[in-house]
């Protein structure tokens, strides 16, 4: 133990200044890193696509915020209303590049769930819910099976009788009210809903408003227009969509897009998730969605500006029966293209976790723009109204790549930067290329 009068070495100013330095210079450092990630993009003068915030929207969340969704290299992929028996059961999840339950069955494990670093949003707490619990589901489809209205709820959902006594006026919005109320309150986990084809087209925009920015703090919408076999006549009533631009790819961006729109309305902006079918949801005349269906349904969502991913994992219909469809082995095929769709996602989590630049490169293709730790990075897929085949991407002015070339990211190729331009082709309605471009 040092007395107070014993003799003290003697240190060199500049020993005592070293320490200060190498804060100054490690601050430095990430402030450098931190703005030339935007350095480029703001010699283009590019203005920037309204976002919620990303990363940083969940530490207004403080479950989400400990269970580490304030991290950019985290992008929720979720499965809806799933099951969780056994280790097997989380195991398969973890390796289909799963991270989050959406519902799950009531007998369901939430120690399981904890101990493998999996999230849960559910509509109750399971038995010994914990930290893995980041969000409470208000509940599905309010928007359809009980309508845009202030009218009495029976508490009756699809299938246990009338939900709205008498039936008019309808009860969505008392639905919403009265499922929220009964959720547990300041516990930090915040609240998600997915509506459907009533928020999507049946409803004009002041009824399905109020259901977007009522009682929300994270929402989706789920159409499945690869699979429902009535969808296409429907979106031709309600949307105008031909026939011919029905099962698209280019739709599912669409239903964000939508949701984004209504969201923005009051003025406070929340993440709004991407829906996707994985099998056969209709048990009538429907059929199964393919994997390069889904990984173009996804990839035209993200583009979309879509904050997360739901998958509908359940079969009602078709060879492969099932509620656990990314488990089975009879959709092996599926679940081998929604893995490697989720690896890629979450290697482009600290990409996607960025605010977008508005640019167009190309009018008939949906398209964003990214910059990340020095790069660029350019999202394109066939567009609504487009089809297969060659298309040049005309890049911001001054952007260009150090080799001439542009990086296409999983499919081990370059392509030439010519006079401002990528040029490439787009084999299928549901094709899409990713490009990294690095000045």
């Amino acid at each position: 133990m040092t007395g107070r009068n014993m003799a003290l070495p003697k240190v060199s100013k500049w020993t005592l200044l070293i320490p200060l330095v190498l804060v100054l210079l490690i601050g430095l450092g990430w402030a450098v890193t931190q703005r030339g990630e935007e350095a480029g993009a703001e010699r283009f003068d590019l203005p920037r696509i309204p976002w919620e915030g990303g990363p940083a929207y969940y530490a207004g969340h403080r479950a989400a915020a400990a269970a580490g969704w304030t991290d950019p290299g985290f992008f929720p992929i979720g499965v809806w209303f799933e099951s969780v028996i056994d280790e097997r059961d989380v195991r398969l999840d973890k390796e289909a590049g799963l991270n989050t339950y959406v519902e799950l069955t009531g007998n369901s494990d939430a120690e399981l769930i904890r101990k493998h670093g999996m999230h849960a949003i559910t509509a109750k707490p399971l038995d010994g819910a914990g930290r893995e619990t980041v969000g409470w589901l208000i509940t599905d489809e309010p928007d359809m099976f009980a309508g845009p209205g202030d009218g009495v709820w029976s508490g009756k959902f699809p299938g246990e009788g009338k939900p709205c006594i008498p039936d008019k006026p309808p009860c969505g919005y008392t639905a919403m009210r009265t499922l929220k109320d009964k959720l547990p309150k300041n516990d930090g986990r915040f609240h998600y809903a997915n509506f459907g084809k009533g928020v999507a087209m049946w409803e004009t925009d002041e009824e399905a408003r109020r259901f977007v920015n009522s009682y929300t703090d994270v929402m989706s919408t789920d159409i499945y227009w690869h699979t429902d076999a009535n969808i296409c006549d429907e979106a031709e009533h309600f949307l105008q969509l031909p026939p011919d631009r029905c099962r698209r790819a280019a739709n599912y961006g669409r239903t964000v897009e939508r949701g984004r729109r209504l969201d923005a309305l009051d003025g406070r902006l929340q993440p709004v998730y991407a829906f996707v079918e994985v099998g056969w949801p209709g048990a009538n005349g429907s059929r199964a969605i393919t994997g390069e269906q889904i990984a173009g349904a996804v990839m035209n969502a993200l583009i979309h500006e879509a904050r997360g991913v739901v998958y509908f994992n359940h079969s009602f219909g078709g060879p492969c029966i099932s509620q656990h469809v990314l488990r089975e082995p009879c959709t092996k095929d599926v679940r081998a293209a929604v893995t490697e769709l989720n690896r890629r996602i979450t290697s482009l989590a600290p990409v996607l976790n960025t605010q977008s630049y508005a640019h167009t490169f190309e009018p008939r293709l949906d398209t964003m723009l990214k910059a990340h730790d020095g790069s660029f990075y350019v999202f394109a897929t066939v567009g609504e109204e487009a089809g297969p085949g060659s298309y040049t991407l005309r890049l911001p002015p001054g952007l260009t790549s150090a080799s001439g070339k542009a990086e296409v990211l999983f499919e081990n190729r370059t392509v030439p930067l010519r006079g401002g331009a990528i040029t490439d082709t787009f084999e299928r309605l549901d094709s899409y290329h990713v490009y990294r471009i690095t000045p």
